[in-house]
């Protein structure tokens, strides 16, 4: 099974809207909110170019998905 990995933040609407789509799916996945949790911001940072936009999925350690339909939120770099 994949592992799936939910970079976001607590305030993205569209984050919540991935979770869900997630949840809803039945996938095992572990969340990481970048604004309260630096090393998960570091983690994105190395493997997302600026802007770093959430919500971002990783399977496997590879960004499968930045942005949920087409919109996200901007972070800003720490």
């Amino acid at each position: 099974m994949p592992n799936l990995e939910l970079y976001g933040t607590a305030t993205c609407p569209y984050t919540s809207e991935m979770r869900e789509w997630l949840e809803w799916s039945g996938k095992d996945f572990t969340e990481f909110d970048v604004e309260s949790d630096q090393e998960a911001r570091a983690r994105m940072q190395a493997m997302a170019p600026a802007p770093y936009t959430v919500p971002i999925l990783v399977e496997d350690g590879k960004v499968i998905g930045v942005g949920w339909q087409g919109r996200g939120c901007i972070v800003a770099a720490k």
